[in-house]
């Protein structure tokens, strides 16, 4: 099972990328998110460059690294609710939580192989933000400038939980991640006449290159 699976490109996995360096700084309640994401692209920086071969030869040190670190700043109970959409409700309990670890695995997964892969000319976030509308709600903006000059625009959603941000959504050149991983679940259950345990056995969200590159509506 994967997460992406042939069509994962440096532009996605370098989003992730982002979670993956957070960890420190998210258990600072007084960060802003803001500077939560800015200080995770000079985190990033230091843990990954140089040691790419290193971690292709010890696959299963970046796997548990990742594994976690996600736990920290990503709010995966709330994502996989929202992916599953109208049809958390009839779930029961233990598909609930199935469901999260299945999603939670697949992303570890693909993105341990792809922070070994990636490649891009430059990461900022943007200077000027967005003011939120709600006190526990925010949104981030950045870029991702790739090898051949292209520039991709990046938006994280972030919830306060307890005292921390958390990251909920990704949007990567007008892509809703979030909102495409939920019409697929939604379409799996259609196909598979509302058998939750065998969407959720089959679960291996799909996101083709050219739809990141040509960008789409939030």
């Amino acid at each position: 099972m994967s997460f992406l699976p042939t069509f994962v490109r440096p532009l996605v996995v370098i989003c992730y990328l982002m979670l993956f360096a957070m960890p420190a700084l998210s258990q600072q309640p007084e960060t802003s998110p803001e500077d939560m994401i800015r200080g995770s692209v000079d985190e990033l920086m230091g843990k990954i460059e140089g040691r790419k071969d290193y971690f292709a030869e010890n696959i299963e040190e970046l796997e548990a690294l990742v594994d976690d670190s996600l736990e920290d700043v990503a709010d995966f109970r709330y994502i996989g609710a929202s992916v599953m959409g109208r049809y958390f409700q009839n779930a029961s309990p233990q598909q609930r939580s199935r469901f999260v670890d299945t999603f939670r695995q697949t992303l570890i997964d693909t993105y341990t192989k792809g922070l070994v892969t990636f490649d891009y000319r430059d990461i900022r976030v943007l200077d000027t933000q967005q003011a939120s509308r709600y006190e526990d709600q925010a949104s981030v903006a950045m870029e991702v400038v790739a090898e051949d000059g292209s520039v991709y625009p990046v938006s994280y959603s972030l919830r306060l939980d307890d005292g921390e941000w958390k990251v909920v959504n990704v949007i990567v050149n007008g892509i809703n991640l979030g909102l495409t991983f939920r019409n697929q679940f939604d379409q799996a259950m259609r196909d598979n006449n509302r058998d939750y345990d065998a969407v959720i056995d089959g679960w291996a969200p799909e996101l083709a290159v050219e739809e990141l590159e040509e960008g789409g509506n939030e």
